[in-house]
């Protein structure tokens, strides 16, 4: 926490790739978030490992993906699993300049068809005795699914975060209609930061014409100040979603 607030952003980076996989970009994604200097990162469809990829890319990092995009900016980070393959794996990840107390990768697969899981930590932030709680997920392309981990992820919430605790919730909820809404407010109490401010959801894909609302931050027990949709260069040449960075306070 500093006296700019928690500046925290999310992303779905696509795992590395632009638009329709026809370039690797990991290493712009790289600079972007350095320059964009949020303290929390919620980085969805991260490349956990790609044998393939690995040999057949000229600039594949030698690090894994998490390692390379949090080295010498983001000591503390967390990678979950997701979704496993014969040549790998890709998921959710938390890069943080505060420690985390603890972290868990929880899975949320209502099918064994649809990988996901909600990644949950708690960090503590410097030079204070306030532990925040921070969950990163991606949620399933169906509205069942959807309504399935919506429910597993408050039954998580309520079990594993005292109410008087602050709590933001990021990530890819591939929820255009909004139906997260209502279990979110009314049984969680958690407002969504961009809509509070902005009286809207922003629509985040695609990136290069953004119409629909997928990428969201959810929170409670924080003050919002800002948040913002990046569009801009080099945002709309990176991933297929555009990210949102928002500030809070305690």
């Amino acid at each position: 926490m500093t006296e700019k607030g928690l500046r925290i952003l999310t992303y779905n980076i696509h795992k590395g790739f632009n638009v329709g996989n026809r370039r690797f970009v990991l290493h712009h994604i790289k600079d972007a978030l350095i320059a964009a200097d949020a303290d929390l990162m919620f980085l969805q469809e991260m490349q956990g490992e790609h044998i393939h990829h690995q040999k057949k890319i000229p600039d594949w990092p030698v690090l894994p993906q998490l390692e390379f995009l949090a080295e010498n900016v983001w000591p503390f980070h967390a990678y979950g699993k997701n979704a496993i393959y014969n040549a790998g794996h890709h998921g959710n990840a938390i890069l943080s300049k505060h420690p985390f107390e603890r972290w868990e990768n929880i899975n949320v697969s209502p099918f064994p068809w649809a990988s996901r899981s909600l990644l949950h930590g708690v960090i503590r932030l410097l030079g204070s005795s306030q532990d925040v709680h921070i969950v990163c997920i991606h949620f399933g392309l169906t509205g069942k699914e959807r309504r399935l981990q919506i429910g597993k992820l408050c039954a998580r919430i309520d079990s594993h975060v005292p109410y008087d605790a602050p709590l933001i919730i990021a990530g890819d909820f591939n929820d255009w209609l909004g139906q997260a809404d209502r279990f979110f407010h009314d049984h969680l109490g958690l407002q969504e930061i961009f809509h509070e401010i902005h009286g809207r959801y922003a629509r985040s894909f695609p990136a290069w014409l953004p119409f629909l609302p997928m990428d969201r931050i959810y929170y409670r027990g924080l003050t919002p100040v800002s948040c913002e949709r990046l569009t801009h260069a080099p945002w709309h040449a990176l991933s297929d979603h555009a990210p949102l960075i928002a500030t809070f306070t305690l």
